[in-house]
């Protein structure tokens, strides 16, 4: 029966094979659909293969910029379509006789009520001012101007004029063209806009009309608002007809340019690719990749996975060989196979875009570069531009110029971001990766004889791309370290930061442990140099390995700066359990204030399961050996797992040893280092730590360069040993 470790190790490979199948099937499934692909073809190539032969016969398709420069010239040349309405006058002359009865009613019995007047149309002062032409006397009409009636008369004559003797109108708000397509039933006439009559000018004509008769001021503005209100158009724009007919005239518009015959050769051996060979190049691979049948369709499948799996197999075996932490990291597997499967959807949607200009730059590469140098590091970052632009490039149709452009501009931004300091440093990466693209796009420019306007156009969105890496990469970075839970060295920099609450804490309540911790940090750093470690997490590590402290300072004799010892009143087993108490209180601190675990991990491995000797002595002499249990005077692990930890371990315990000799020279300061190292590892404190002897070795090299350089012996200053016992020059003289 297997073991616990070994059903993990084997549900560990299933869960990485299942995720390495489905990134490869998402990539398949987004692969250009229907089309046989075959090497990348440009103008101003050499066709290297034998002559290209039609084995069916087969439309070649019209350049994408000229076939959409004919649909537009198509629907442009589709005139608008105005419907007639031949019954329009007879409407508004029987809404006229009525609006004319109904208003003479109002005015006749003077109603001043504001609802009724504005059943009207009208405003109040155009109805005030018609109300005033009428006057009673004993129950007759009488007018000092005009009878309203005549004039309800003339308006009639005047819209008769307008609808039946003068031309039809239209309206001018609509368009503004030579020519219009007047529906009559089905049939379209085109005529001339300039025979109509506009509506603007129907109603200045009208206008014109009742300012002839010389009428009062306001009684004329009255009169031309009531009028206008009866001016419709009886001729209309249909724009579902209009955009109905520009349809028709695409859908006439051929997407071919031609035949091509079988047996006809499409292009010759050493021929240069022109433009119309192109166009029957990738005329052919459509009608090949939708001639294709199920067997063959399934075959290609295959073989597009396969193609996709030796690529990334490729990639995983580095990973296997020389980086095993991200291996059996699942986490930082799936951010991986995350970064891939945005790009290739990137891929996928700039395929499916027919646009005349290169979109493909839009693939933001450089940014997954970046963004897997700044979370692993530059080795990873490099390897997976390569991987990543030789699946991209497989996605584009093998397209070997892209795939080498962007391994040129990811492998610069790489470059940029290999030793960054701080977020802003992102944001010098866009000359760098826009200088890539210009020098790649140049190249191959030349290579195929494009023209300056091609290669300014590229040079445009080459600079989108640059542009925009930089600030995707920051986003981004920011959402995977959450998402994923990851710690980069740029989160470690803001870490170490000593304005952070925590280390602010530990400085001001637990002084002596800050400084303990600020010498743990120079000597875990440059250890881990040595053994070629990440100093910098092996630094903030050394920094926060004792914030637990912070709550009972007292308790710890570096911070007793009364020279009281509390301990010295407690029994042994109380002063171990205020003692190990602080990894617990660190622990619950840390996760308080959001550390990350790759920080946490320091504060109980720095101890890991080693002896509180002194308390443990103590309890011997006390209760006698055979009563007192080694466990219960041990720390409770782990032990370090890591380079970086177990150098913590090893410089807390050698660092606190040489601080308390009283003779500190280099003789016996090495002889002490020695001993705590050899007995770290006779004790299996490093058992789980991926470190040799060698790295030990380099590692003692580090502590006694720098211990010896913090402990050296100094001159003294003259009366020095007076100073020292508080005795002045004055009290001297005395």
């Amino acid at each position: 029966m297997p073991d616990l470790e070994e059903l993990k190790i084997i549900d560990n490979l299933k869960l990485k094979i299942l995720l390495g199948f489905f990134t490869v099937l998402l990539i398949v499934l987004m692969f250009p659909k229907g089309e046989s692909i075959e090497s990348d073809v440009s103008v101003g190539s050499i066709w290297i293969h034998d002559d290209l032969i039609a084995s069916f016969s087969f439309p070649v398709f019209k350049d994408p910029i000229i076939y959409k420069n004919e649909l537009n010239e198509a629907s442009n040349a589709v005139y608008p379509i105005f419907i007639k309405k031949d019954n329009i006058f007879n409407i508004v002359s029987d809404s006229l006789g009525s609006y004319d009865t109904f208003l003479l009613l109002l005015l006749d019995n003077s109603y001043s009520d504001t609802s009724i007047i504005n059943q009207t149309f009208l405003s109040n002062n155009a109805f005030e001012e018609l109300k005033s032409l009428r006057t009673f006397e004993k129950g007759r009409i009488v007018g000092n101007r005009e009878n309203l009636k005549q004039f309800f008369s003339d308006v009639q004559k005047m819209l008769n004029d307008i609808y039946v003797i003068e031309k039809l109108t239209i309206r001018s708000d609509e368009m503004n063209l030579d020519s219009i397509a007047v529906r009559t039933g089905s049939i379209d006439k085109i005529e001339k806009t300039s025979g109509f009559l506009k509506l603007n000018q129907a109603r200045k004509i009208i206008n014109n009309n009742i300012h002839k008769r010389n009428y009062k001021r306001e009684f004329e503005f009255a009169l031309i608002e009531y009028t206008d209100h009866f001016v419709f158009p009886n001729i209309i724009y249909d724009s579902k007809l209009t955009q109905e007919e520009k349809q028709q005239a695409k859908e006439n518009v051929s997407k071919y340019a031609g035949i091509v015959n079988e047996n006809e050769r499409i292009i010759g051996k050493h021929d240069r690719v022109n433009k119309e060979a192109l166009l029957k190049i990738q005329s052919y691979k459509k009608a090949k990749g939708e001639k294709i049948g199920l067997g063959e369709s399934i075959l290609q499948t295959i073989g597009k996975f396969l193609h996709i799996s030796f690529l990334l197999t490729i990639f995983i075996i580095y990973i296997f060989l020389f980086r095993k932490k991200i291996f059996y990291d699942n986490g930082k597997l799936l951010l991986i196979a995350c970064n891939l499967i945005f790009l290739a959807f990137l891929a996928f949607l700039t395929n499916m875009l027919t646009l005349p200009v290169p979109v493909y730059f839009l693939i933001f590469i450089p940014a997954s570069s970046m963004l897997m140098t700044i979370i692993f590091d530059s080795r990873i970052g490099f390897y997976t531009t390569i991987i990543f632009s030789l699946v991209i490039g497989a996605l584009r149709g093998n397209d070997y110029s892209f795939a080498a452009m962007n391994i040129f501009a990811g492998a610069l931004s790489v470059y940029t971001v290999r030793d960054i300091k701080n977020r802003s440093q992102i944001f010098r990466s866009f000359l760098f990766i826009f200088l890539g693209y210009v020098i790649a796009v140049f190249a191959f420019g030349l290579e195929q004889f494009a023209s300056s306007e091609t290669l300014l156009l590229d040079f445009a969105f080459a600079g989108s791309n640059a542009l925009i890496s930089p600030v995707l990469t920051y986003g981004l970075l920011i959402f995977f370290e959450r998402l994923f839970n990851i710690t980069t060295d740029l989160t470690l920099l803001e870490l170490s930061n000593f304005d952070r609450p925590l280390l602010k804490e530990l400085a001001r309540k637990a002084p002596g442990s800050f400084n303990h911790s600020m010498t743990l940090g120079t000597l875990a750093e440059s250890a881990a140099e040595k053994i070629s470690a990440n100093p910098l997490l092996a630094r903030v590590g050394a920094y926060y390995h004792d914030i637990g402290k912070i709550i009972t300072p007292q308790n710890f004799v570096e911070n007793q700066l009364n020279n009281q010892n509390l301990h010295e009143n407690l029994t042994p087993e109380e002063s171990v359990n205020l003692i190990r108490r602080h990894v617990i209180e660190g622990i619950e601190l840390a996760k308080e204030y959001k550390i990350p675990d790759e920080i946490i991990n320091f504060i109980p491995m720095h101890h890991g399961t080693t002896v509180i000797s002194f308390f443990y002595d103590k309890a011997k002499k006390t209760y006698g050996p055979e009563n007192v249990n080694l466990q219960d005077y041990s720390y409770l692990g782990p032990k370090p797992n890591s380079k970086e930890t177990a150098i913590v371990m090893l410089a807390d315990s050698c660092e606190s040893a040489v601080r308390s000799i009283d003779d500190p020279n280099a003789e016996n300061m090495e002889n002490v280092i020695n001993n705590i190292i050899n007995d770290r590892i006779e004790n299996g404190q490093l058992d789980e730590a991926p470190i040799t002897f060698n790295d030990i070795s380099r590692i003692k090299e580090a502590f006694i360069s720098i211990l010896i350089g913090q402990h050296h012996k100094r001159i003294k200053y003259p009366k020095q040993e007076e100073m020292e016992k508080g005795i002045s020059g004055i009290e001297k003289k005395k």
